[in-house]
This record gives C-alpha cells, sequence and structure tokens, in this order.
C-alpha cells in the first residue's frame, strides 16, 4: 500500500502512474508515448494518427509493433512518412524499440475542446460589478470574484 503524502502534486507528473493499469493492457508501459504523442511525432500527425497498441515480441521490449489509428485519407501518407515516424518514435525511446507501424482506418479520440473566451462585459454592468466587489479589502479575493462575477454575467443562459 502506497504511504499517503499531504500535499498537492502535479497532474502531469502522476498521470503516469494513474494510467499505467489501463494503459498497460493495451501494451503501452510506457505511458508517456500516450501522454507526450504530440511532443513525439508532432502536432501535424498529432491530429492525424493516435497510438492504439505498442506490441512487443515474447520477452523484449524492442523490436516491437506499434498501431496507429489514422483519419481517412492519412493512413497511406502515414505510411509514405513511416521512417520519418518511426525515427521519432524511437528518439522518443531511445533505442530502437518500434520496427513496425501498422495503420487502422477510423476517428480519433476527441480532442479537447478550448476554452470558451467570454465577450467583453459591457461598461455599466462591469461598473455595478466594481461597486459590489468595492466593500471587499483583499484583492486577490477581489480579483477572484470580479473574474467569476463576469463569467456568471457573461454566461449563455442556454447552455
Amino acid at each position: 500500500m502506497e504511504k499517503r503524502r499531504g500535499y498537492m502534486r502535479a497532474l502531469a507528473g502522476e498521470i503516469a502512474k494513474v494510467a499505467a493499469p489501463a494503459l498497460g493492457k493495451r501494451g503501452f508501459a510506457a505511458a508517456q508515448l500516450v501522454t507526450q504523442w504530440e511532443s513525439v511525432v508532432g502536432a501535424e500527425w498529432a491530429r492525424k494518427l493516435g497510438p492504439e497498441r505498442l506490441d512487443f515480441p515474447h520477452g523484449t521490449r524492442a523490436g516491437g509493433t506499434l498501431r496507429l489509428r489514422a483519419t481517412s485519407g492519412a493512413a497511406l501518407e502515414a505510411q509514405h512518412s513511416s521512417p520519418l515516424l518511426l525515427e521519432r518514435i524511437n528518439g522518443f525511446f531511445g533505442y530502437r524499440a518500434v520496427d513496425r507501424l501498422v495503420f487502422t482506418q477510423g476517428p480519433l479520440l476527441p480532442e479537447a475542446r478550448p476554452a470558451r473566451v467570454p465577450a467583453p462585459l459591457p461598461a455599466d454592468d462591469r461598473a455595478a460589478l466594481d461597486r459590489r466587489l468595492g466593500p471587499i479589502e483583499d484583492p486577490g479575493l477581489r480579483e477572484a470574484l470580479r473574474r467569476l462575477g463576469e463569467a456568471v454575467m457573461t454566461a449563455d443562459p442556454g447552455k
């Protein structure tokens, strides 16, 4: 049993440990390949390809086959660029971990939608909000409440 730590930790530092059991079942013992996919292959390829499974020959962690999901029309382009992709992937591992790429055509996992940027608050609404926040002495709290108030006042009620 892991000893509890009584302090906050960065999610990026813990994601590999948390995701390891699920990713291990898919052959991704090195969860960092999935979590850092865009930095491994580049933004353009990451929009077209996603890792599905990594298989190694029995008893070894080299000479593996990486199965990639490719968007419509990207599989043929990716096959022609396999030497470049293999170089980038093996550069990530630091040794020749992957010898072969296998492509499956299909949709990738949906990307996270970017956060909505609210419309600017009208001047009269901003003045009313400032008046209500005036008595608050703590500047950090006042600024946090201002951001919250602006977000609430500019929120789309239909969503």
